[in-house]
Formats: C-alpha cells, structure tokens, sequence
C-alpha cells in the first residue's frame, strides 16, 4: 500500500504528578501539527496522534477516558478498531499519570517511543532512537512545573536530529481544569507555530509572550514592594505614558493606583493586576522599557 504524507513527528504526553496538569508538546516536518496531533482534557487525559494520524483518536481517546477507561484499555480499544493500525503511532496519559504508546511496524524509519513514570515520548520519521530517549531524559532531570519539562523535552529531542526530514510547525497544550482565560475553558497553555523554518523557537518567543500576559507562574519572590524608589520608577514612567499627571515622591496614590491599572489592561496584563501593593518584576521591567520606548 503507498504511503501517504504524514507528520513525522515527535513529541510527548505527560501528566504533572504535583497539580494533575496535562500537557503535550510537539514538532514535525508538517503544516499546522498543532491541529492535528494533540489532544487533552483536564482531569481526563491527554492523546498525541501521529505518523499516519488517526485524527478520530483524539477525540475517541478522551471520550473513553471520560468514561473512566485507563490510558491502557484505552489505546486497546483504538486499535482494535483500526484496520491501518500498523501505520499508526499515538502516545497516551490518563488522570492518574498511567502512560502508554503505540508506534506500528509500518511506520517510517526511524519509529518508536520510551514510556515513563506520568509520561510517553514517541516519533516516526527520526534521526535515531536517541531523539527519544533525549526526550526521556530531559523530562526526568529537568526542574519546574510542566512546562518547563515539556520545553526543554522538544529542546532535547531537536538536539538528538528531531524529525529527519527537517521543522515547520510546534505546538504546545498544556490543561488545567478552569485554568483557561478568566477560567472559561481548561487550555492553561496553548500555543501553535503553524509554518516556520525554527518553529521551536518561534514556539518558545510566543509562550514567552503568552506567559508574561495570561500566566501567573512566576517565583513569588519576584514580586516587588511598591516603596521608597520604586513609587518613583512607576510614577514617572506612568507620567512618560500620559496615564498620570505628576509624580509624588514616597507616595503611591489612588491616581497612581488607577493610572498603573489602566497600563496593566491596556497591555494585556490583567491577569498579573496586584492590589495588595506588590508588583511583578516582570510586569515593572515591562513597564519601564515601555516608557524608555515611548519618552
């Protein structure tokens, strides 16, 4: 039977074993893998579907979940129900962090996966096996929350020669039930890099800008006391802006207060607004690079 164009991929399903996130990341030599590939719900599980995709897996695969079948009984039910199951390659982790994987005899060299504790790596179309056992190792040494461990797992694997046919798209979904913008939806992280000639980067430049608008995933000891010098450093960069009509030394007041508000909503920031007189280094690097930017 010829083979039709696939996402030769790689990428990886994981559970946190702290808070009960989902995640998966992923990159291939393929358009939009992102609308292909992953799949997830919190508190259910998660699903990456590749090679020659399946895409009725993803859907089906949290379905089943839903229903309280194990990521193993799950992946059974998939395949059997499959009659190219020896194209297929697909990675799953349930609620409870059981992981499994499939990777078919007929899939395009090189193919195959590592299964660990909360977690499956699997890729088709590879340099070589260290690809994934890279990923593997990079998941198990790196430190942080899980998207921490899901960057640096692509970071690894790309390293090892990632897909051999070369990168065009990533993508990372991370679920966190209400975790999504103003907690209407569980998509904590979800970010895509359609076409791109370095789409891990241009993946990392994106969430870097997705986690300093709509994450509060910073060190708390990063955030700042509004005083002394610091009132002055926000006043008169509020003041370059046009939000505040003057500055009042050692005093940061309700104009002041409303004036940095403004700022925050105005650049998106909302779900970093502090009201206890606190600030995040973040937020006040940003800040103040937008009124060097703009006096």
């Amino acid at each position: 039977m010829k083979q039709r164009s696939s996402p030769s991929t790689f990428s990886i399903v994981a559970r946190d074993p702290v808070n009960g996130d989902l995640g998966i990341i992923v990159q291939s030599k393929f358009p939009a893998v992102g609308a292909v590939v992953p799949w997830a719900l919190a508190e259910v599980g998660a699903v990456a579907s590749q090679a020659w995709a399946n895409t009725s897996y993803g859907p089906r695969g949290i379905e089943l979940m839903s229903e309280g079948k194990s990521a193993s009984e799950t992946l059974k039910i998939l395949l059997q129900d499959d009659d190219k199951v020896e194209h297929r390659q697909v990675g799953i982790v349930d609620a409870k962090g059981r992981a499994v994987a499939h990777t078919g005899p007929e899939c395009l060299e090189w193919a195959g996966h590592v299964i660990g504790d909360g977690y499956a790596c699997q890729g088709n179309i590879l340099a070589g096996e260290a690809v994934v056992t890279n990923m593997a190792d990079a998941y198990e040494s790196t430190e942080g929350d899980l998207i921490d461990k899901l960057l640096a797992v692509i970071r690894a694997g790309q390293a090892a020669g990632g897909d051999k046919r070369g990168m065009q798209s990533a993508a990372i979904l991370v679920v966190r039930e209400g975790g999504g913008y103003e907690g209407g939806n569980d998509r904590y992280v979800d970010v895509r890099v359609d076409d791109h000639p370095s789409p891990i980067e241009e993946l990392e430049r994106i969430f870097h800008l997705y986690d300093m608008t709509l994450l509060s995933r910073e060190d708390p000891s990063r955030l700042l006391t509004i005083e002394g010098n610091l009132v002055t450093k926000i006043q008169n960069a509020l003041v370059t802006l046009g939000l505040l009509e003057s500055a009042v030394e050692d005093s940061f007041t309700p104009a002041s207060q409303s004036a940095l508000q403004e700022w925050i909503n105005t650049n998106n920031f909302e779900n970093k607004y502090r009201d206890d007189g606190t600030i995040w280094q973040s937020v006040l690097d940003y800040l103040l690079e937008d009124a060097r930017t703009h006096g």
